[in-house]
């Protein structure tokens, strides 16, 4: 292989074939997948997997269960996303449809969150959190039980078809839709209340809605964990994409140490280290990736970062009695550092970390003082135009409103509603009470109340359009509570 059919790597540790890859096989626009098979290892990273995928299955399985009490016909759910209540119930937080941008805040948050531990960790979410990453590492989990761990699985994907593995290929494939549909029922759960729910989908009593989304739900988490697993990962997601402009040269991700490891190969009990790297070639780190890459390759799309490469090479550094760390989470700027040999350093604080946590503080500190200093009562207007206004016999104008007083409190008011900036103006309503010219308003608990109420201006202080205010008050010390701005049209003189 000359120069011309070949590119060396940086670190001259792997050259690749171009007549290789400019074949019209490789050239091809759709690359079938290779089954992968994940060996199981043991170290901190597989134990903070393992710990991170009982903590968020647990939390969205059991958070549907969790009872807080509602006041009125609210389902007694700490979390609940009622469409047909228009509400959004959180412990003792209720969010109302006009509050829509708390739900925006939280998205921002969060963003903000994962593009600072992306600067910090890389890829970190995907390897821990992430939803794909959590039901693949389950489903992973139940087919080891199975079928045995990596070469078992393999042994018995190419022997030929028995009773034996039909059994345990139906047993697997059995639990994966199991598991699939109790993740759709627990999706559907956080649209109502979960113990009804529950019942009615297996009394047959539930609607079509909730069997379609209970089905496609089903699908997508048998097909997308169950099938297509590291694809998702490669070709549907854009993160891997994005984060790439979130990350610089300090950023820390699961590297492969090549000024350590290389030149590379097998070595024998007893033989001298001299003049050679402290990688084997054992190709353990590939067996253990879920992704079926070889991390010694260097920073790769694929990669999620979930270290497991990191636990499968200690183990085998362990063995041999070497340092462990041949795979480790660095940066790009620590092996330029010692290369040069130069001493490498951990930089978490820098100008783009700094960046995303003074905007994270920033919006949770906006979005807490907004809630703390919540408004649970409003007053919302709305002027009749058609017609614009009513001349009563005497001469007088009338003009007409829709009033709503929304109180997103769990209690009842009694409220006095007047009306500012018109003299010599009455405020009158059919339908109730009117004291010292302000009407009673009964706010009920955790509702809209809607009234309608005319605005009579006597002839010759109705001329032309004037801004006016609705305002309620409490009734016993005056003090305004809600106000909504309107305008009076009057008809002339």
């Amino acid at each position: 292989m000359d120069a011309m059919t070949s590119r060396t790597l940086p670190d001259d540790s792997h050259r690749i074939d171009v007549e290789a890859v400019n074949t019209p096989a490789a050239r091809k626009l759709y690359k079938k997948r290779v089954q992968i098979y994940p060996k199981l290892v043991h170290g901190r990273f597989r134990a903070i997997k393992w710990a991170a995928m009982t903590v968020l299955l647990g939390i969205y399985y059991l958070t549907p269960w969790i009872r807080w009490d509602r006041p009125g016909a609210a389902p007694d759910q700490a979390v609940l996303v009622d469409f047909e209540g228009r509400r959004f119930y959180f412990f003792f937080i209720e969010l109302w449809p006009q509050e829509v941008y708390y739900i925006t805040g939280l998205l921002i948050l969060a963003a903000l969150g994962l593009f600072l531990v992306t600067a910090l960790f890389g890829r970190v979410w995907c390897g821990y959190a992430c939803p794909q990453t959590v039901w693949t590492d389950l489903y992973i989990h139940v087919e080891r039980l199975i079928e045995g761990d990596r070469s078992a699985r393999i042994r018995l994907d190419k022997a030929p078809w028995t009773l034996g593995k039909a059994a345990r290929k139906l047993a697997k494939h059995g639990l994966w839709l199991l598991i699939a549909a109790a993740t759709g029922g627990a999706w559907v759960f956080y649209f109502g209340d979960a113990p009804t729910l529950f019942r009615e989908i297996f009394t047959g009593q539930a609607s079509p809605t909730i069997y379609l989304f209970v089905g496609v739900f089903t699908f997508t988490t048998y097909t997308l964990a169950g099938a297509m697993r590291e694809q998702v990962c490669t070709y549907m997601c854009p993160w891997p994409r994005i984060q790439a402009a979130l990350i610089d040269n300090d950023a820390l991700s699961v590297t492969y140490r090549a000024d350590r490891g290389e030149p590379r190969g097998a070595h024998k009990k007893g033989t001298s280290w001299e003049g050679r790297g402290d990688c084997i070639d054992c190709n353990q780190c590939v067996a253990a990736c879920p992704q079926g890459i070889d991390i010694r390759m260097g920073d790769q799309l694929e990669c999620i970062n979930c270290a497991l490469c990191i636990d499968a090479c200690d183990a085998v550094m362990r063995r041999i009695d070497r340092p462990i760390g041949l795979i480790a989470y660095d940066s790009p700027a620590n092996v330029a550092r010692r290369r040069r040999g130069e001493r490498p350093k951990v930089r978490l604080v820098r100008p783009r970390t700094i960046l995303y946590a003074v905007l994270l503080v920033a919006v949770a500190a906006l979005m807490l003082t907004q809630l703390v200093n919540r408004q649970l009562l409003s007053l919302d207007v709305v002027r009749d135009r058609s017609p614009p206004f009513v001349r009563l016999a005497d001469g007088s104008v009338r003009n007409n409103y829709l009033i709503k007083v929304i109180n997103m409190a769990p209690a009842a008011r009694t409220l006095a509603l007047r009306v500012e900036g018109a003299p010599h103006a009455d405020l009158a309503s059919f339908a109730h009470e009117t004291r010292d010219g302000a009407i009673l308003v009964s706010a009920r608990a955790d509702a809209v109340t809607t009234l309608r109420v005319h605005v009579t201006a006597q002839r010759g202080a109705a001329a032309g359009p004037r801004d006016i205010a609705f305002v309620l008050r409490d009734p016993q010390t005056g003090e305004a509570i809600a106000e909504s701005p309107s305008v009076f049209v009057g008809g002339g003189p």
